[in-house]
Parts: structure tokens; sequence; C-alpha cells
């Protein structure tokens, strides 16, 4: 008799087990699958600011020269986009 609640539990605890993991994969993928087309939907945002024909133009103003470095200084007076901090 012992033997067969043991034997219950085991498949109590294994069927629980499986129920969870199925509820875990099916709600994953639904997340998945809506943060996907979330972002696909998206239109990208320009990392930096452009002007209609396209050319990069640095920000100039007093509070972010302050903070910016000599090698992205450089690289705003060259017409390039930024790529260091």
């Amino acid at each position: 008799m012992i033997g067969l609640k043991k034997s219950v539990a085991a498949l109590a605890i294994a069927g629980s087990m499986l129920v969870g993991g199925v509820t875990g994969a099916v709600l994953y993928a639904t997340t998945t699958i809506a943060a996907s087309a979330a972002t696909t939907a998206a239109s990208p945002t320009p990392a930096a600011p452009a002007t209609a024909n396209g050319k990069f133009v640095s920000n100039e103003t007093a509070a972010h020269e302050a903070t910016e470095s000599a090698a992205r200084e450089a690289q705003e007076n060259a017409g390039q986009v930024p790529t260091v901090p």
C-alpha cells in the first residue's frame, strides 16, 4: 500500500511538472511572438540628429561640449557620426 502511495505521489509530481512546462512554453512563445511583432513594426529612430539631406549635424551646445572627449569632438568636426563616448 505504501508503494502505491509513493507511485501516485510521483505520478502527481511528474504530471504537474509536465503541465507547468507546457504552460511555460506556451506563455514564452506568446510573449516572444508579440515582442517580435512589436519590434519589427516600429520604425527605427536615428541615433544622431541629421538634416533633411542626411548630413550629420553635431551638438554644439556648451553643456554638451563640456562633457565630450577630444576624440568625439574630432569625429564631429570631421562630419562623422561619433563612435566614441
